[in-house]
């Protein structure tokens, strides 16, 4: 019954009672412990102003009888002086009184004076008396100055329990005034609480209700305005589920991508231009033609959304046999036969190919994409080089794609995903040419800064670009307003930043962070049996003990990727630890990329290096045990990646600049079993996301080395309690949800421009048109 009755109390209540448990609880023991410390101190105050008031009457009283007094010791008369005594101590504050001669010996005393003890009453005086009910006597010993008697005394004693009963009085009003005045700032504080919280309740309900202008947060309190870009973000991505997610029990996946685009895109066109095309066809030396899904992060993030959305994907042709297969449009159906994921998945979209000349590559990709944007976009220390040719270049190729996006296109208005910094200025062309289109441009990469931005003699036209785009995209918050301040520094634009839009030449772009994501991988029901498998297949391929513990590092041949860093805390924290001498090894896979830059080339020499290196030293302090590195530079496809990651214990990614990193993601979704360690660069977009991994400063090789060794260490239960966590967030916000929430913004633009449209028509059907009289037309 009592817990039905709590049960049934309303909220309103509840929030009261919660209200009265945070504030009204902590002000009582505030005012119960200032009221005890006033009662404390005000006790000894009053008893000493008792004390000097009964001085003071004493000496009044001495004054008074010194007159009688020194005239009956004259006289020797006794019997009067003894009746004015007991007239005098009818006060009920005065007990008794003594006068004594120049002996010291009683001379006349009232009734209640302690006779036995004579003139020493009370051997000393007032200021010796304790501060306790118990002892309630003050005595006076007041010398009488007489013209016969010399040393007479007069001896008055008091009874102090008046001034205990004055405290215990004072103390009591004491405590009705402080809880009068807790009960009166108790209900200020309620009220004001309570009107607060519906002020700031009301403020918050009218920034989400609101149609997301600058109009609609004008009246904003100064208190909320810092949290409406925050809300927006979360009402958006909340709204985002709800408008695809109406049944709870779906899921983020291709259906759910399916139904997107069927229920608020209207079947829309959807095309992917990118520099990296998702299958490569490589001629072999025996004739025959191989398909290469590459180990591409983008390609990683973006194919699965082309299996699900269908339309055509734009890339640059580079294999071998790339031309080979395609028919006369340069176009071929894809996922090929055996690669997708099930046989009902095979061709689902189409592959359009650029041809690019040896120049145009050279110049627009090894040249100012990578050799200017790269550098310059990620904080790696290696100085970006900017080239008038190379530029000339890439304004050329964004122009080819640029013709080769209208040419595919079905319609005039189809949503076209700009993927990366290869096509900075492709939103613009495509704009100027396709008008109704609708442009979503991802940046993979971090962007700079406003200073290193400017380093680029490009900027304002990069910036132009990009604002032709309907949405810009970023992976974190920090590089969308990165962005926003570039465009305030180099650009006539007007900005807002409630809602993170930028209005250049009477177009407005949306900025938005979409942290990108992976295919979440369905559970496989022996997971179990298949991690057993790869950790001794990998320990038999590279000859180590089945307890070796085993550390990966899965990463293109990048100087981003803080590889020699890496191992530089490898070495350290062998050092550091003897014991895991010859028991840990670090199997680092890195893919070979633009290997015919400079700069690229003196990073593969330098990992080399540093690889052997180390592994001599310590082969030194301890021969014939394994390797502490193995460095494999060379190409692995996905299930060999997986493998990796199935038998490893540990997970290294220390990326000195990162824009997400989908390896971190890519070793989470591996780990069935719920163990093993992830060591995360906090300069990751993914650190962002990823709290429950170890995240280190690669720069500081001391704490990668120390949180390496954290990672051996741990014990299975906290493995398995942070791996959850993470696998628990991956599956949420996976690769189709990353998609999803893209297209919804894209849709959102589609559909004010078709109501602005319909304005349009119906104003133009309602306008009567204007007739001319004969005199008013033209000859």
């Amino acid at each position: 019954m009592p817990f039905k009755f709590i049960a049934a109390i309303k909220p309103g209540i509840w929030r009261i009672i919660r209200l009265c448990a945070v504030f009204i609880v902590p002000l009582i023991g505030v005012i119960a412990l200032l009221s005890s410390l006033v009662q404390h101190m005000v006790t000894p105050l009053l008893l000493n102003w008792a004390d000097r008031d009964l001085d003071e009457r004493a000496n009044l009283i001495a004054k008074v009888l010194q007159e009688p007094a020194a005239t009956a010791l004259r006289l020797g008369d006794t019997h009067t002086l003894t009746q004015q005594l007991e007239r005098v101590t009818q006060d009920e504050r005065l007990l008794s009184a003594a006068v004594c001669d120049q002996s010291q010996h009683l001379f006349a005393w009232s009734q209640r004076y302690p006779v036995s003890q004579g003139c020493n009453a009370a051997s000393g005086q007032g200021e010796n008396a304790s501060d306790s009910p118990a002892n309630n006597l003050h005595v006076n010993l007041i010398d009488v100055p007489l013209s016969t008697v010399d040393n007479a005394r007069m001896v008055l004693v008091h009874d102090r329990n008046y001034a205990w009963r004055r405290g215990e009085l004072t103390q009591r009003y004491i405590v009705w005034v402080f809880s009068a005045l807790g009960t009166c700032l108790a209900a200020v504080l309620l009220l004001t609480a309570h009107w607060s919280w519906r002020s700031w309740v009301k403020g918050v309900r009218r920034i989400l209700l609101s149609d997301g202008t600058t109009e609609g947060t004008a009246q904003a309190s100064p208190e909320i305005a810092p949290l409406i870009p925050d809300l927006r973000r979360l009402l958006r991505s909340v709204n985002e589920d709800r408008r695809i997610l109406k049944d709870t029990t779906i899921e983020w996946r291709p259906e759910t991508l399916k139904l997107l685009l069927r229920e608020h895109m209207f079947g829309d066109e959807v095309m992917v231009v990118s520099n990296r095309e998702p299958y490569i066809h490589e001629l072999q030396p025996d004739g025959r033609i191989e398909v290469i899904r590459p180990a591409s992060g983008l390609v990683t993030a973006v194919e699965p959304v082309m299996r699900a959305c269908s339309g055509t994907w734009i890339a640059h042709g580079s294999g071998s046999a790339d031309d080979r297969v395609v028919d006369a449009r340069s176009r071929i159906q894809v996922p090929p036969e055996g690669i997708g994921d099930g046989s009902s998945m095979q061709g689902t979209y189409t592959l359009r190919r650029v041809w690019l000349s040896q120049e145009e590559e050279q110049g627009y990709y090894q040249g100012f994409a990578n050799e200017g944007l790269w550098p310059l976009c990620h904080i790696a220390h290696v100085r970006p080089v900017f080239r008038d040719e190379d530029w000339k270049q890439y304004l050329a190729v964004n122009t080819r794609f640029a013709d080769a996006v209208v040419a595919e296109a079905r319609s005039d208005n189809p949503v076209v995903l700009v993927q990366d910094y290869h096509f900075a200025l492709l939103p613009k062309l495509l704009r100027e040419r396709l008008p109704r289109a609708t442009i979503l441009t991802f940046w993979h990469i971090p962007w700079p800064n406003v200073e290193s931005f400017g380093i680029c003699p490009w900027s304002k036209q990069i910036l132009e670009g990009l604002l032709g785009s309907s949405i810009i995209g970023f992976h974190t918050r920090y590089h969308c307003q990165n962005f926003m301040e570039s465009v305030d520094r180099f650009m006539e634009s007007r900005i807002s930043r409630e809602d993170a839009t930028v209005t250049y030449q009477a177009h407005r772009t949306k900025v938005r962070d979409y942290p990108i994501s992976i295919h979440w991988p369905p559970p496989a029901p022996n997971a179990a049996e298949l991690n057993d498998v790869a950790r001794k297949a990998m320990r038999l391929q590279h000859g180590l003990p089945m307890a070796h513990k085993l550390g990966i590092g899965v990463d293109r041949l990048d100087y981003t990727k803080g590889i020699v860093e890496r191992m530089l805390a490898v070495e350290s924290m062998l050092e550091q630890q003897p014991q895991w001498r010859g028991r840990f090894t670090f199997i680092q896979v890195a893919a070979p990329t633009r290997s015919t830059l400079d700069a690229y080339q003196r990073l593969e020499a330098s990992v080399r290096q540093q690889a052997q290196r180390i592994n001599d030293k310590f082969e030194q302090l301890l021969p014939g045990s394994p390797p502490a590195i193995i460095l494999l530079i060379e190409h692995h496809d996905a299930a060999s990646v997986l493998t990796y990651y199935r038998s490893a214990d540990l997970a290294m990614v220390t990326s000195l600049h990162d824009g997400m990193n989908l390896v971190a993601k890519e070793f989470i979704a591996a780990r069935d079993a719920d163990d093993g360690v992830l060591i995360l660069s906090r300069f990751a977009g993914a650190a962002g996301e990823l709290r429950e991994a170890l995240i280190v400063n690669p720069y500081h090789i001391g704490q990668t080395a120390a949180a390496l060794t954290r990672a051996l260490d741990m014990s299975l239960a906290e493995q398995q309690e942070r791996m959850r966590a993470l696998r628990k967030r991956l599956s949420d916000f996976n690769i189709y949800r990353w998609a999803g929430r893209m297209l919804l913004d894209a849709a959102d633009e589609r559909q004010h421009i078709r109501v602005q449209d319909r304005i349009v028509q119906v104003a133009s059907a309602s306008t009567p048109r204007r007739l001319h009289m004969p005199w008013q037309r033209r000859a």
